[in-house]
C-alpha cells in the first residue's frame, strides 16, 4: 500500500510541476545555474518573457528554480524570489484598457507552480486610469502563508511612438 502512495505522490509531482499561465507564447530566454548538484539540473535563476494577451506589452521574469533530486521527482519547492519588467510593445488604446479592467480591479495575468501543491507565483495587472498607466505585480502565494517578496513593473502608456 505504501508503494500505491509513493507512486501517486511521484505522479501528482510531475502534473503540479507544469507551469500553468495565462499565455500559451511562454518565451524561454535561459538560466544560469547558481548551485550544483550531483543528482537532477543545477539550482538555476530562469528568464521568461509572457504577452498580457489583453494589451500591447510583454513582460519578463526571472525567478529561481531548485534542482536536484526534489525536482526529478517532483518534490521541490522553490523560493519565493522572482523579478519582473513589462514594456509597451504596441499601441494600446482607451478602449483596450477599458476592457482589461472591466474584467476587475486586478487580473492574473501569469502563473506558474512552485511546489507540488500549494504554492505558485503569480502576476496580476492593474490599470492607473489617472496616470494611464499599468502596473504588474509579481509575488507568490502559499495555501497557508504567502511571503512578502515581490516585485512591481509600471507601463506609462505612450502612443506617441508607436
Amino acid at each position: 500500500m505504501k508503494v500505491k502512495g509513493v507512486m501517486l505522490a511521484l505522479g501528482l509531482g510531475l502534473l503540479a510541476n507544469t507551469t500553468v499561465q495565462a499565455s500559451d507564447d511562454l518565451i524561454r530566454l535561459g538560466s544560469v545555474s547558481t548551485k550544483w548538484n550531483a543528482l537532477g539540473k543545477n539550482d538555476r535563476i530562469e528568464v521568461v518573457g509572457f504577452q498580457d494577451k489583453e494589451l500591447n506589452v510583454t513582460c519578463y521574469l526571472s525567478y529561481a528554480e531548485k534542482g536536484g533530486l526534489k525536482e526529478v521527482v517532483g518534490l521541490e519547492e522553490d523560493t519565493s524570489d522572482g523579478s519582473i519588467h513589462c514594456v509597451q510593445t504596441g499601441k494600446i488604446s482607451d478602449d483596450d484598457l477599458n476592457k482589461a479592467a472591466k474584467k476587475g480591479q486586478k487580473e492574473q495575468v501569469f502563473k506558474r507552480k512552485t511546489s507540488l501543491l500549494f504554492k505558485s507565483m503569480q502576476v496580476v495587472r492593474f490599470i492607473d486610469f489617472e496616470n494611464k498607466a499599468v502596473v504588474y505585480l509579481n509575488y507568490s502565494d502559499r495555501v497557508i502563508e504567502g511571503s512578502p517578496k515581490n516585485s512591481i513593473s509600471v507601463v506609462k502608456i505612450n502612443n506617441n511612438s508607436q
